[in-house]
């Protein structure tokens, strides 16, 4: 892998240069959008093939990520964002699995660049606030200043600290697991980085697993009866 050439650009749109970052992350939402719609496009009663295996991902999905949420009706309204979440992490988390990606000039899985995970962590931020909101209404920004006016600052870092944790905690991961790999892949082709990469697809699931969950829990708390 050649890290100096993570941010090389391939093209513009506009006055909008598109790099090898971008190009990955839309080849990564193709392929799940791909799938989504061959799998429902000939929707059956009793579901087989690839229907069967999509509606097992998203009925696992929607029962573990939104186990947290007390209320029906918020687990099902942000199942579907959350389910976007563990596709995309893991999708991305397996990309730098494919063999000979590591000799691609440029070529990094989405999330090994906090860019992007902090993009992620942003959407976590707003829809955690959108839904406490939808489900409390004004009376959801009380939290800030409970238990006391005074607890306001204390309140606020405790906001920003949600996302910042998010993106470092996923990036972190990735990130250092990519470069691992690569040195390995160096010292020793064939023997070392082959017992990784097996580590590193129960390490991909795992994080994909831990970012959804909390983002799971931050949206659960934000729409609770305590706000």
């Amino acid at each position: 892998m050649i890290f100096g050439m993570w941010d090389e650009v391939l093209f513009h749109l506009g006055p909008i240069p598109v790099d090898h970052l971008v190009v990955t992350e839309w080849v990564l939402i193709a392929l799940i959008g791909t799938i989504a719609y061959l799998a429902t496009r000939n929707m059956q009663l009793v579901p087989r093939g690839l229907q069967n295996a999509f509606e097992a991902i998203i009925i696992w999905t929607y029962d573990f990520f939104t186990q947290l949420m007390d209320k029906e009706h918020v687990a099902k309204k942000w199942a579907p964002l959350l389910t976007a979440f563990f596709l995309f992490i893991l999708f991305s988390n397996y990309s730098g699995l494919i063999p000979g990606a590591a000799n691609i000039p440029g070529y990094q899985p989405p999330t090994s660049n906090w860019n992007v995970t902090m993009t992620l962590a942003l959407i976590t931020f707003f829809s955690v606030h959108i839904a406490g909101f939808s489900e409390h209404g004004g009376g959801y920004f009380r939290h800030f200043v409970s238990p006391n006016p005074a607890f306001l600052p204390l309140n606020l870092i405790e906001e920003i600290a949600h996302p910042l944790s998010l993106t470092v905690r996923l990036f972190g991961n990735i990130f250092g697991e990519e470069m691992v790999i690569a040195f390995l892949l160096f010292l020793a082709p064939f023997i070392i980085p082959s017992a990784m990469m097996g580590l590193s697809l129960l390490l991909g699931a795992i994080q994909a697993i831990v970012f959804t969950i909390l983002s799971a829990s931050y949206i659960a708390a934000s729409t609770g009866e305590a706000h």
